[in-house]
């Protein structure tokens, strides 16, 4: 499949969601600790207007969906991908953290539009959809705002 080039296609597909996944083995106490720590703190930099970024309040503590072990998940705007990514590299320590886009091809998104900090993992994507009717737009009054600005 050639890239896509029409300007305005291009413009229009732009991603404007992505998802950060937070791996730890879930019967390894230190890597499950320094998870939750790096959680409070992208909470703490969030709040101090650092970035825009919402960890979901859930922390899976086993296999969750297509991921195989303890994760947590980090909705993040386009406006502020670079900012996180930046520093979830720098302060990851030993975890592993998977980055998808959120678009209407969920599969792919998951199995060849991602990227990984660490080592990765195989995912299971049997339950995940291969497309959706729209793009998921996660936070939408929260995306709209973010993004306008």
């Amino acid at each position: 499949m050639a890239p896509q080039t029409d300007l305005e296609d291009v413009i229009n597909s732009e991603i404007k969601e992505w998802h950060f996944h937070i791996y730890f083995h879930q019967n390894n106490a230190e890597e499950l600790q320094a998870a939750l720590e790096l959680r409070d703190a992208v909470l703490r930099l969030r709040r101090d207007g650092a970035f825009v970024a919402v960890p979901l309040f859930r922390v899976n503590t086993g296999p969750q969906g297509p991921h195989p072990v303890g994760s947590y998940e980090i909705w993040v705007p386009s406006t502020s991908f670079a900012s996180v990514y930046s520093y979830l590299c720098q302060n990851r320590g030993n975890l592993s953290i998977f980055v998808h886009p959120l678009t209407k091809e969920e599969r792919k998104d998951h199995e060849i539009r991602n990227a990984w900090m660490g080592p990765s993992f195989p995912l299971d994507l049997t339950e995940v959809a291969v497309t959706r009717p729209e793009v998921p737009l996660q936070y939408p009054s929260l995306s709209t705002s973010v993004i306008s600005e």
